[in-house]
């Protein structure tokens, strides 16, 4: 009884982790985003700085995970939440290091002059933001339905993408002087379309931490 309430306890403690680290990896998102739509050098160094920090996190997730493993020693429903978390961790570093992407792309183009005003490349990171943070909601209640929801709602992240590419190589079909600038900005919106992949992923584990079936529900087409 003592080793399931101790359990118990090192679970809850992992998942205010796991919230924590999310909540600096969604900063991460909107501050690299926003360093390059102000082209804001001190505060994309601040996301480039600040990616260590989110590394650690997701390390000193890991271990907390790894013991809990090797000392309680869980079984079924318990292991799965375990693992999970893991997995959760991993997900949220890999967005990281999207955003961390984001940011070295705004010390890049340092001085440039901008090549449009940027609208639907602030809306990916919005939109996946807002996705990351009902997917880690989703797990924390063991919600599916809100699960679903959100990675049907992937589309919308994949439709932006499509939209800022197909304008870009408007941009660079016409004046091939902007091909270099308009070459970043696509990465950069693809760093965002594989952040809300991630997303998804987040979500296939709280289905499956809830019905312990391991499921690739979607698929992204790029």
């Amino acid at each position: 009884m003592e080793m399931r309430t101790t359990l118990r306890r090192k679970l809850r403690e992992i998942q205010d982790d796991i919230l924590f680290m999310g909540s600096m990896v969604e900063k991460a998102i909107l501050r690299s985003v926003d360093s390059l739509k102000k082209r804001d050098l001190v505060l994309a160094r601040t996301v480039i700085d600040d990616d260590a920090k989110i590394n650690e996190k997701r390390f000193d997730i890991e271990n907390k995970c790894i013991q809990l493993i090797a000392t309680q020693q869980p079984v079924a429903d318990y292991l799965r939440i375990i693992i999970t978390g893991l997995y959760i961790a991993t997900e949220l570093e890999r967005i990281g290091d999207y955003a961390l992407g984001i940011a070295r792309i705004t010390i890049m183009l340092g001085d440039e002059p901008p090549l449009k005003p940027l609208i639907d490349i602030p809306r990916m990171a919005e939109k996946t933001v807002d996705m990351l943070h009902r997917s880690l909601d989703a797990a924390v209640h063991r919600d599916v339905e809100a699960a679903k929801n959100i990675m049907a709602e992937d589309d919308e992240v994949d439709n932006l993408y499509d939209q800022v590419f197909r304008e870009l190589l408007t941009y660079m079909a016409e004046d091939p002087k902007t091909i270099n600038r308009a070459t970043r900005l696509i990465w950069v919106a693809h760093n965002l379309e594989r952040s809300a992949d991630r997303v998804t992923n987040i979500c296939e584990r709280v289905i499956y931490v809830v019905t312990g079936k391991m499921e690739e529900l979607q698929t992204s087409k790029y």
